[in-house]
């Protein structure tokens, strides 16, 4: 392992002296590339570098306790057991660096909300998720776009398909697929009995078009005239838009633009990451084994989350997490749930790599 670290700040010392370099500085394309594998071995490099300052640092304090004697001897040995902790704890988070990446880490996303059980309720559930992921995305500084979005009762959301756009978005968002569940009492409940209602959240990687070819052929195009709440134009003019993947039966609408041609590249835009998404799950089935390095199916059938109201409560049943901040979740302070299920993927990873 120490040996790959090695190789690993040798290039990342590399690519410090080549973006340093003003004819690297002034070719775009090349410096771009250059930087995002810089940004890509900044941690792994910090990281190595603090543990070996600690081990540095535990040499230090190893030599000074020998020489030392009453409390000063007794401190240096409360130093050194720290150090040792402190080391430990930087070799086991450099394993986990050195995991293995996803390679759609660094995609954009494609975020798919739909209610599912709870009718009106479940819709309004599925309109709250859609804006907590809007405001995780803006706390990040990424960049979101709506793509699709059709609206069920006051407030409530039918579907709503929406674009993320950010450094290492699927990375972040990828493991929100799946059945959310929230437990509260409607404002139509006169009894004042908790309900359940469900909605289900797909995240897909950004496909480009060299990584899903599709041909002209395999699609049929409709266009007709939009429906509900729109701007001026929007429901006067056929701008609405309907692709079908005839191979595959795949149907992606979008009309919420008032340019028919803005519809259609909006719907190609999901259509082809839905198509990359059923590619990789079925590579993923023929390599069954890679199951035991996920954190769940990602699967949207799955139960993945209750957001509890009662008890201003959010469990993640997958890894046992229970947070106490409900309103802060909702608001788009989801770094805890990410960050907690991120490194349980990166253990489960680890662990598989081990058997």
């Amino acid at each position: 392992m120490f040996d790959q670290l090695d190789q690993l700040e040798d290039r990342f010392r590399d690519l410090e002296t080549q973006l340093a370099d003003p004819d690297v500085a002034s070719d775009g394309a090349r410096y771009t590339v250059l930087a995002k594998q810089h940004a890509e071995l900044a941690d792994v490099v910090a990281t190595f570098r603090r543990w070996r300052q600690a081990g540095d640092d535990l040499g230090a304090a190893r030599e000074m306790a020998a020489d030392a004697e009453g409390e000063d001897r007794t401190a240096m040995r409360a130093e050194i057991d720290e150090l040792t902790a402190t080391r430990a704890a930087l070799e086991e988070e450099l394993k986990l660096l050195l995991v293995p990446k996803d390679p759609n880490d660094d995609r954009d996303v494609i975020l798919e909300v739909r209610p599912a059980a709870g009718g009106d309720e479940a819709a309004l559930f599925a309109g709250e998720l859609l804006e907590m992921y809007r405001r995780y995305a803006q706390g990040q500084g990424w960049r979101t776009e709506i793509l699709s979005r059709t609206e069920q009762g006051v407030g409530g959301v039918k579907e709503a398909v929406v674009e993320i756009t950010g450094r290492s978005a699927y990375a972040h968002l990828k493991h929100e697929s799946g059945v959310h569940r929230v437990q509260r009492v409607p404002a139509t409940e006169s009894q004042g009995r908790i309900h359940t209602s469900t909605a289900s959240v797909a995240v897909l990687p950004v496909a480009e078009e060299v990584d899903v070819q599709v041909e002209a052929s395999d699609l049929r195009v409709d266009v007709f005239r939009s429906s509900g709440p729109g701007g001026q134009s929007v429901n006067t003019t056929d701008s609405a838009v309907r692709i079908t993947h005839l191979p595959t039966g795949l149907v992606v609408s979008c009309q919420d633009e008032k340019s028919q041609h803005q519809n259609r590249d909006k719907a190609m835009t999901i259509l082809r990451a839905r198509l990359l998404q059923a590619e990789q799950e079925r590579a993923a089935k023929e390599r069954a084994d890679e199951r035991k390095g996920q954190i769940g199916t990602g699967d949207r059938s799955e139960k993945i989350r209750t957001y509890n109201f009662p008890q201003s409560r959010v469990t993640d049943h997958r890894i046992g997490l229970t947070l106490h901040d409900l309103s802060g979740t909702l608001a788009g302070d989801l770094t805890p749930i990410v960050d907690a299920v991120r490194r349980a993927e990166r253990e489960a990873k680890l662990a598989a790599l081990d058997d």
